[in-house]
């Protein structure tokens, strides 16, 4: 299974079931904080609603068409990052990512991005990665900005989530840009 050793405390593993109770736990812990900015938290609300996550997550991994990592520090999960689905005809994807409210201003999301950027461009040869963010979540926005990623522009009422329709902005990075 896919890992990646990002430095001595910060590991990413591709999410397998039996993280499940643990990222459950996780998310439940952080549901004001990621309920604000994600629409599928409120939607988790047992354990079987992150085993069924996790196994659709296996399934796009075996077919080759994205994946989803669990980001452990020192040893305890406390996020989550991946490749959305992957156009292989125009070898392009999309990077998602949440992280516990706790464990943010650690530069932890930053070498996560790294890691999984690298992995698209040198083992699937990919040419072109976007990360979108709600235009009010300035702590998302930031990665994208820190590694380099053009703002593209502003996707209006991309998303529903809770009290309305919010805007995203989209960044992009080309291989040949990636230093």
């Amino acid at each position: 299974m896919f890992t990646c050793k990002i430095r001595e405390e910060l590991e990413l593993k591709i999410l397998e079931v039996r993280y499940a109770d643990a990222l459950y736990h996780l998310v439940n812990q952080n549901r004001e904080h990621l309920a604000k900015w994600l629409p599928w938290v409120d939607k988790t609300t047992k354990v079987e609603d992150t085993i069924a996550y996790i196994e659709f997550e296996l399934s796009r991994f075996a077919k080759n068409n994205g994946f989803s990592c669990g980001i452990f520090y020192q040893n305890e999960i406390v996020g989550c990052i991946g490749l959305h689905e992957i156009n292989w005809g125009n070898k392009k994807t999309s990077i998602g990512y949440w992280l516990a409210e706790g464990y943010q201003g650690k530069g932890i999301m930053t070498d996560a991005c790294r890691c999984i950027i690298n992995y698209a461009w040198n083992e699937l040869s990919l040419n072109r990665i976007e990360i979108r963010a709600r235009t009010d979540n300035f702590k998302s926005r930031a990665i994208p900005m820190r590694l380099n990623f053009k703002h593209e522009g502003t996707i209006r009422q991309a998303e529903f989530n809770q009290n309305g329709y919010h805007d995203h902005e989209v960044y992009g990075i080309l291989v040949e840009e990636w230093e």
